[in-house]
Parts: C-alpha cells; structure tokens; sequence
C-alpha cells in the first residue's frame, strides 16, 4: 500500500528520538560505515587500559558495544533525555553516567583517564581533553566533517554558503593548541539514503543541526517537493563527511 505524504510525516513525528540509536530508520534510511570501525577501535582501546571517559555518549549505544570495559568507565551527557537512555544501556558494563553542562569544565580531576574517546561530539573542548588525560594517554574520536548531508540542508534551506565549521585540519590544529600529539587522521565521504519523507523528517528531528529550528510546520511546503521528487526520481541521496582523529598527552 503506497502510503501519504501526511500518513508518513504523522508518523515520523510521533516516533522518540532519545538516544542516539537509528534503529527506526531501518529499511528506510541507509548509510555507509567508515572503513575504520570506530566501535571496534574503542573496543580495542578499552581493554588496554584502567580508566576511560567517554563525551558526548548519547544514550551510550556505542560504548555498550565494549567487550572488555576498564575497571573504571566514565560516560558524559549533556541533553537531558539521552541520560536516563544511556544508563539504561551502560549498566551492564558498569558505567557511571554524568550529566554534564554543554560547555567546559569536565566535573573531573586533572589527569583522570588513560582514554577519552567521544563519537561525533558537538564540540570539541581539546584543552579538557588534555587536562583530563594522564601522561601518556590518548583521545580517540570519531567526527562529523564539515558539509555533512549539505544536500539535505539544501533540499529543505535553499543554497547555503561553503561550511565554515568542522575540518579536518582546524581539529588537527586545535589539538596540537593544546599541547597534544596528533598519531592519526583518517577522512571518508559516505553515502546517505533516504527512501521516502518520513525517514527525512524523523534524521531532522534528531540530527537538530542539520536544519537549525527544524519542525515540520515550518517546513512543510519544502518536505511536500521533497515527497514528490523521491516518488517520481526514487530515493534521496546525501553524502556525510567523517574523520577519525587519533591525539596522545606526552
């Protein structure tokens, strides 16, 4: 059954976005992994040493994903619906979950954790990073790259000037700034795939940064041209920008 633009966005609308798990998008969205497995480096990391941190953990759906956690596992969130989500899944390995403010300091002492990693932070503040890394320890993060879904943002925002945020190169410099070594820079442009207006209004809901101040009565008119290029030309398509960073405290 062909179902209606309104049936579709209705439905979207109604759907929980805490966490940060996209399970909902399944057989309706999809996009490309990075080739380096994020979830399986941190695994690797995690098992290596006592202390770790993670920032920005969302409701923890990556950091479940740890085989082996360290004796001492620390996990931070700022949005107050992911904190009850990310205890929920945390709780097996033992996990401690802080809320914390979106903006510097870290509620921990000076040079805590063998390991910080974070999976695409909102920001990055590389000067807690350091402060809160023992000699030797490293920061390890998967991030968003700049232009990231730009073809979404377009679709509903019109042209929008060249991203000014988010590369590569200003992460590189911002981490040697604070007195760290970078070890590794990796960068990938994935496919993103969206299989009708529902799934488009469900990723703008939660990925807010995407369309600032995003809700479907504002927007409503260019989500309707979106429904109607994706039934007559097929599935939308974006391209997402990642990199993975690497930095170690001498």
């Amino acid at each position: 059954m062909v179902r209606t633009f309104e049936e579709l966005v209705a439905e979207a609308e109604a759907a929980p976005v805490e966490g940060w798990g996209f399970d909902w998008l399944r057989d309706r969205a999809t996009e490309e992994r990075p080739s380096w497995g994020y979830a399986r480096l941190v695994g690797d990391r995690m098992a290596a040493v006592k202390a770790a941190l993670d920032i920005d953990t969302g409701g923890g759906e990556v950091l479940a994903e740890v085989p082996v956690p360290p004796p001492l596992l620390v996990a931070t969130e700022a949005w107050p619906p992911n904190v009850p989500v990310a205890r929920r899944n945390l709780l097996p390995l033992g996990a401690t979950v802080v809320r914390v403010a979106d903006r510097p300091p870290l509620p921990f002492r000076d040079a805590t954790f063998d390991l910080v990693v974070s999976r695409h932070p909102v920001h990055t503040w590389w000067d807690e990073v350091a402060r809160v890394l023992r000699p030797g320890g490293a920061y390890l993060s998967q991030q968003i790259g700049p232009g990231t879904v730009r073809e979404l943002s377009e679709a509903i925002l019109g042209p929008l000037p060249p991203p000014e945020h988010r590369h590569p190169e200003v992460a590189v410099a911002d981490a040697r700034a604070a007195g760290l070594t970078v070890v590794d820079l990796r960068e990938a442009t994935l496919c993103t795939v969206f299989h009708d207006v529902g799934a488009v209004v469900w990723f703008l809901r939660k990925v807010v940064w995407t369309v600032p101040g995003f809700t479907v009565g504002r927007y409503r008119d260019e989500l309707r041209r979106l429904d109607e290029r994706i039934r007559s030309e097929g599935p939308f398509v974006a391209y997402a920008r990642r990199f993975l960073i690497e930095a170690r405290r001498d």
